[in-house]
């Protein structure tokens, strides 16, 4: 008969709601299993009788025979008429082996590349909207019935059809409305056959890295720049070389006297994290730039849809007549973070290696998502939900430079942006910066360290605070927790 702890253990995968989606008799099967395989039940020992096993764990008979049957059929145990069921032979000769081969390693060897990105650690999304998360939209706002009516009507147009794989471009009905979008609001020179659809900005950035470069190329980036970005172009093996940023974005005639790169890297409507925008006759000197030495402009462009004074500059793709721009757009900040569709503006000789690229990846994006997405943009609702949006996040925006200003003036000071979804706040004080983002965390606030984003040593210490996703009372309430914090960290 089986010793206590081990009907213990048996037991408890019953009960465990990790194992609820389990029939009874796989639950016994798999615990039973488990024993044998860490050696809790000798070889050759006799496993509790069906009927006893059954009365010991409340459940019938047959359920234990099922998952003895089960045993046997996989060569766990052995049952013999008349004698029982016990634990195979088979397993004697697993065991030895097992010793012979020694520990295992306590973790699988990697390549160099794939050391170097855990060693980074990925890229952090904030998941739930708690206060000051960078780049999360409001979602309350979001009109859901439109959009359960819209893919209500995709389901019925399109039937079983829209179940199946989208083209690996993606949905021709989605790419024509991103290019009548991005043409009418950014000033791109966009058709249908120019747009790659992906899941997001962050699939875009690790294309390009992949498709237009080789490990060891040289490109420029911002500094600071967005995290991402920056990790994605590392741990593809490519030398990135920081660009200073000032309150005009990128200083690009930095490029002129440098050596030459292959790309370089923006985000001019808002630089990432500064909120800097990129001065036209700096967008004229890159698109230059990149002209003389065949090299290619990613743009990012990730929440240019929100501009608090007055239209946001034209995109850089929409200037370039030399067809060196690649325009990175995602709806997941316009939007909501589970839509998962972002895109690329490609030069039209880039269209076709991309998209095989991306093929390598995920294949396409799902095509119920997307067909809902064109009627969405088609119909006007994107625009007008855009609209409100900015509206909504400009007047929270200027909510949390007054409530710094009042409640953390002795430690921040907010630098406004003219749009985008969150805030640099430069800390004035002696408080470390990785220090209070640690403190801030444990108190249930989320702060992105501006210290992070610079290739080197950091300028400025400080946070950037996101502030579209949290109403009035959260944002007051979230500033006078934060103040709380760093009060605490002096003394």
């Amino acid at each position: 008969m089986f010793r206590h702890a081990q009907l213990e253990s048996v037991k408890a995968w019953l009960v465990d709601p990790a194992h609820a989606g389990l029939p009874l008799h796989a639950r016994i099967q798999r615990a039973l299993r488990q024993l044998i395989l860490e050696g809790a039940i000798d070889v050759g020992r006799p496993l509790p009788a069906s009927r006893a096993l059954a009365h010991s764990l409340g459940v019938s008979r047959d359920t234990v025979e099922a998952a003895y049957g089960q045993l046997h059929a996989e060569g766990f145990i052995e049952r013999r008429v008349g004698s029982g069921s016990f634990v195979s032979e088979r397993m004697r000769r697993r065991r030895s082996a097992a010793r012979r081969a020694g520990p295992a390693p306590l973790a699988a060897a990697l390549s160099r590349r794939g050391a170097a990105l855990f060693r980074d650690g990925g890229v952090r999304d904030f998941l739930a909207p708690r206060a000051f998360a960078p780049g999360l939209p409001e979602t309350r706002h979001f009109p859901l019935q439109t959009w359960e009516r819209l893919q209500r009507q995709v389901l019925r147009q399109h039937g079983s059809a829209a179940l199946l794989h989208s083209p690996p471009q993606g949905m021709e009905a989605l790419r024509q409305a991103i290019a009548d979008y991005v043409n009418l609001e950014r000033g791109a020179r966009a058709t249908p056959g120019r747009v790659l659809v992906l899941t997001s900005s962050q699939q875009a950035l690790a294309l390009c890295a992949s498709v237009l470069l080789d490990a060891g190329d040289r490109m420029f980036i911002e500094d600071p720049a967005y995290h991402g970005a920056r990790r994605a172009f590392e741990a593809a093996g490519l030398d990135c070389v920081p660009v200073p940023v000032d309150a005009d974005g990128m200083r690009v005639e930095r490029l002129h006297d440098a050596a030459p790169a292959r790309a370089v890297f923006l985000t001019p409507s808002h630089q990432f994290p500064t909120g800097a925008t990129l001065a036209l006759d700096r967008r004229l000197a890159v698109i230059e730039w990149a002209r003389r030495h065949g090299a290619w402009i990613i743009e990012d462009d990730y929440d240019s849809e929100f501009h608090y004074a007055g239209k946001p500059t034209a995109c850089v793709q929409g200037l370039d007549p030399h067809e060196r721009t690649i325009y990175i757009g995602t709806f997941t900040k316009s939007l909501f973070p589970g839509l998962r569709i972002g895109y690329m503006l490609l030069p039209p000789a880039l269209v076709e290696p991309m998209t095989v690229a991306r093929t390598l990846l995920d294949g396409h994006s799902a095509p119920v998502p997307q067909l809902t997405l064109a009627r969405f943009i088609e119909g006007g609702h994107f625009g007008a939900h855009v609209r409100a949006m900015r509206q909504l996040y400009g007047e929270r925006r200027d909510l949390l430079a007054r409530l710094v200003r009042r409640h953390l003036g002795g430690y921040l000071q907010p630098r406004v942006p003219a749009g985008g979804m969150q805030m640099p706040c430069l800390l004035t004080r002696d408080i470390a910066e990785a220090r209070a983002v640690d403190a801030a965390r444990r108190a249930g606030i989320d702060l992105l360290g501006l210290g992070g984003l610079y290739a080197g040593e950091a300028d400025q210490a400080g946070f950037l605070m996101g502030f579209a996703a949290h109403a009035p009372d959260e944002l007051e309430a979230a500033v006078r927790g934060l103040a709380s914090v760093l009060r605490n960290l002096e003394r």
